[in-house]
């Protein structure tokens, strides 16, 4: 992967494995690795499982606000795929807090 994700590479991270995915967070943004890996910890998934149902629940589910937000943070981020994580990953667990 590369140092920075783009958003199609995002998008396709089903076929990632976590080791790769965890790699690519690691360098990204460590404290969102750490946050979003004791997140999937806490499901019994992998971080991998955990971005890819974010993502999917976001896609799924994201409001017109929603998408908004998304691009904005994109515009704005040193880094979009880490910022593009962490807006899905905060979605999914809205989601599951509304549950």
């Amino acid at each position: 992967m590369s140092p920075s994700l783009h958003l199609g590479e995002l998008l396709a991270l089903g076929a990632s494995s976590s080791a790769e995915l965890e790699g690519w967070l690691q360098g990204a943004d460590a404290i969102l690795a750490h946050r979003l890996q004791r997140e999937a910890d806490l499901r019994s998934e992998s971080l991998a499982q955990f971005v890819r149902i974010a993502l999917s629940d976001f896609l799924a589910e994201a409001d017109e606000e929603s998408w908004t937000s998304l691009i904005s943070s994109l515009r704005d981020a040193r880094d979009p795929g880490a910022a593009c994580l962490a807006l899905v990953a905060e979605f999914r667990m809205r989601m599951e807090a509304q549950s």
